[in-house]
Order: structure tokens, then C-alpha cells, then sequence
């Protein structure tokens, strides 16, 4: 967003495409957007666009990966940890690619960080298994 602000200054500077994207590479370096996402926001900018957020996006939203559905898949392997990704996607209505999803982003890493045991190495912390 930084980015996209500086490169609608430069355009209003009159500044070219090009030298907006040299100035970004020695400001930002590695990190600096690529030539053609330059050249892609001078030219919306040319169309008469002010706006530096993103277009709107097609598409249908993400709606099996809520906190409810997550509190949910929660709720059910606590009751019952052999349950299969299958049976708890069936018990709630949800794909179960969402299933999935929730139990490997969400679940297993609130249990992994859980179980986790921190050890001081020198000035940074470890985290290991427990065994």
C-alpha cells in the first residue's frame, strides 16, 4: 500500500513509470513492486483512477472457514479425537477441504504451540516437542 502511494505521487510529479520504479528500488530494495506493477498503476492513474486500494475481487467468499465453524471442529475432536476428516464434515455441513483447512491452520497449531516447550539458547528461544 506504502508503495502504491509513492508511485501516485510520482505520477502526479510527472514523473515516468521507469523512474518511479528506480527510486522505489533504492528505497525499498528487494522489497520495491516489480517494473510492470509500475506500469500497471500508471496507467490506471492515466485512466483517471485515484484510488490506490484493490479492485474488488469476483468470487465467492470464504464462508466454512468462520469462528463458529472453527470453535465447532473444536468442540468435536475434544469429544472424540478419532473422528475422520470425513465424519466431521458431514456432522457439520462443511466441505471437507474446509475441514481440513481449519484443522491444519487452526487446531494443530494452537495444540502445537500448546505442547511446545520453550529452552533459553542464548538470547533467542527454542520451542521442542515434548516427549
Amino acid at each position: 500500500m506504502e508503495q502504491r502511494v509513492n508511485i501516485k505521487f510520482c505520477f502526479k510529479l510527472g514523473k515516468t513509470a521507469t523512474e518511479t520504479h528506480e527510486m522505489l528500488v533504492k528505497a525499498y530494495r528487494v522489497e520495491a513492486v516489480s517494473k510492470k506493477c509500475v506500469f500497471e498503476w500508471f496507467k490506471r492513474f492515466r485512466d483517471g483512477k485515484e484510488d490506490v486500494e484493490d479492485e474488488p475481487r469476483s468470487g465467492r467468499l470464504p464462508t466454512s472457514t468462520t469462528p463458529d465453524n472453527i470453535e465447532r471442529v473444536r468442540r468435536l475432536l475434544a469429544d472424540d479425537r478419532r473422528l475422520s476428516l470425513r465424519m466431521i464434515a458431514e456432522e457439520l455441513k462443511i466441505s471437507l477441504d474446509s475441514v481440513s483447512n481449519i484443522i491444519h491452520e487452526t487446531v494443530c497449531t494452537a495444540q502445537a504451540v500448546r505442547r511446545a516447550k520453550a529452552t533459553p539458547e542464548g538470547n533467542l528461544w527454542r520451542f521442542h516437542r515434548r516427549v
